[in-house]
């Protein structure tokens, strides 16, 4: 009985380690996405600054929007800051405020339609406008969602 006790004991201790690790990877997975999005608006800024053909551009928006797709499925629950074993800026207002996190989330999907539509269509001064209001959506979200 004891033998047996300790091998649930120990599943449960190698259970939960394999947990922490799974959670750690998925914040890992989730910075390593957002440090791409970032460099890719960073790109697409210069774009926007020097008043360039925006069309070459269209790949790297649609690079951001797969990133998004399913974007609130990278928060599961242990993945805040203060969880455990995790590094990460991401606030527990994420899981506090859910309805609030999910409706910023829903925000930036057409903003970023748009901008690819801009991007495809050309115009300069469309691409601008429309990254404006990617780039907002993108703030909605980091001002009461990431910790500085």
């Amino acid at each position: 009985m004891k033998a047996v006790l300790a091998g649930f004991v120990l599943l449960a201790m190698i259970g939960g380690a394999a947990a922490q690790t799974d959670l750690a990877r998925v914040v890992t997975d989730r910075r390593e996405g957002l440090r791409a999005v970032g460099q890719h608006m960073e790109a697409l800024q210069a774009i926007a600054r020097a008043g360039s053909d925006p069309r070459p551009a269209v790949e790297r928006v649609e690079a951001v929007q797969r990133f998004f797709v399913n974007f609130g499925q990278r928060f599961p629950a242990g993945t805040q800051q203060g969880a455990p074993g995790i590094e990460t800026r991401a606030l527990p207002a994420i899981w506090s405020d859910r309805a609030g996190f999910d409706r910023a989330e829903a925000a930036l999907g057409p903003r970023l339609a748009a901008l690819r539509e801009a991007a495809a269509g050309g115009s300069p001064q469309a691409f601008a406008q429309a990254l404006q209001a990617a780039g907002a959506a993108c703030g909605d979200c980091h001002r009461p969602y990431r910790a500085r």
